[in-house]
């Protein structure tokens, strides 16, 4: 029985999507609630599953196409499976069976040869062209032989034999087409810099304090909570207790109006192989540490497999990225419109100080906090950085609320 497939229902913040990635092909045989298609928004990847054991009948938006909300992608048929995949299936294990047998016999095993790059699915024909590999060279495991995205993937991830160099004048450029998260990146970012009168101040803070804590109670804090102590809960509850301190920096503004804001949801910059997403953790004056650290150790491993939702990542009052993972020493972070400020963090590095007139050797961290200038002044601005450090420096006073 022949059933439509259809694009997930879009939230109201996204119009429509583009087909990333077809998994499986007309007549290849899928499993109940097994992943065949993924659909890139300006957002996130959804992913579209098997409605019922079956095969697909055909393939109505290719890669690349747009849909729209709830439109008919594809036809399923409900427990079919084609005579040509059964086929295929038949002559894999055969090939299978004789190479074992050669190789039992001390004859070289026999190594499928790929097939040429136009009778590839359409998603190893865009990794072909995007990583520049030509299909010949690829051991294809799949089904007769066809090469799969994984096969590209390994083939890529392989050392060369020799280097590779260009000839004597040749300069190569590869083009490639910007995914929609990407360009929607792009677009808020180049936004918040033209739409707001951003400002960055910057102070530092000595990590010590935080550092011996953490080294001693690491260890307990995860057999009691199942969950690894880092750096980032001290920030984010630091951060939640200086915007009570400062409500203008957890606010918004819409048009003429400032909304001033009664919780505190944190996002939390992640850098993921579609680029930047922003998750958010609710209402973190009412989360403990743990709780913090779990939260954020659930969304790094979601955006890692391309699994966030846009639940997820809706909303936020406040944001603080952290540019110290990859080395960064300073920068000037770009505000999340439409809120009015994000904090920096950055690598810890260590400095010679004046300590009561002494010179000490401290692991210190720049802070940058960029602000949008129109509703917050810089006295503000300076009071809530000021107040993290102060935080951070004297864990103690974040811990009992002082």
């Amino acid at each position: 029985m022949a059933t439509e497939i259809k694009a997930p229902v879009f939230p109201e913040s996204v119009a429509d999507g583009t087909i990333a990635t077809w998994h499986k092909q007309p007549g290849e045989s899928v499993s109940r609630d097994e992943v065949i298609c993924d659909i890139e928004t300006d957002k996130v990847v959804l992913e579209v599953v098997a409605p019922a054991d079956g095969t697909i009948a055909q393939i109505i938006k290719n890669e690349g196409d747009t849909v729209l909300s709830n439109e008919v992608i594809a036809q399923f048929e409900e427990g079919a499976v084609s005579g040509a995949t059964q086929t295929q299936a038949v002559q894999s294990e055969e090939k299978v069976e004789q190479a074992a047998a050669k190789t039992e016999a001390g004859a070289a095993p026999v190594v499928e040869r790929a097939q040429p790059v136009a009778d590839q699915a359409p998603a190893v024909r865009k990794a072909l062209t995007e990583t520049g590999i030509n299909a010949a060279d690829v051991q294809g495991t799949g089904r007769g032989g066809r090469i799969t995205k994984e096969d590209v993937a390994n083939h890529q991830a392989k050392p060369a034999a020799a280097p590779l160099t260009a000839a004597v004048g040749e300069r190569i450029e590869k083009r490639v087409p910007m995914t929609r998260l990407r360009k929607r990146v792009a677009e808020r970012l180049l936004a918040a810099t033209q739409e707001t009168a951003m400002l960055t101040t910057f102070n530092e803070v000595n990590m010590k304090p935080i550092m011996e804590m953490r080294k001693q109670y690491k260890d307990a804090f995860e057999k009691r909570h199942g969950a690894r102590l880092g750096f980032m809960s001290f920030f984010v509850k630091a951060a939640t207790e200086a915007l009570k301190r400062y409500p203008a920096v957890n606010a918004s503004i819409d048009g003429d109006d400032i909304v001033y804001h009664g919780y505190y949801d944190i996002g939390v910059a992640v850098s993921s192989d579609r680029g930047l997403v922003v998750p958010v953790l609710r209402d973190t004056d009412r989360m403990n540490y743990a709780e913090v650290e779990s939260g954020i150790g659930a969304y790094a491993a979601k955006a890692r497999e391309g699994k966030l939702a846009i639940e997820d990542m809706t909303g936020g009052t406040f944001t603080i990225t952290n540019g110290g993972t990859f080395g960064s020493l300073l920068s000037t972070p770009i505000l999340n419109t439409p809120q009015t400020a994000i904090l920096g963090m950055h690598k810890i590095q260590e400095r010679p100080m004046a300590v009561n007139g002494q010179v000490e050797i401290l692991p210190m961290m720049y802070l940058a906090l960029s602000y949008d200038h129109r509703l917050i002044d810089g006295k503000e601005a300076v009071g809530f950085l000021v107040t993290i450090k102060e935080l951070l420096e004297e864990p103690a006073k974040l811990i009992l609320d002082l």
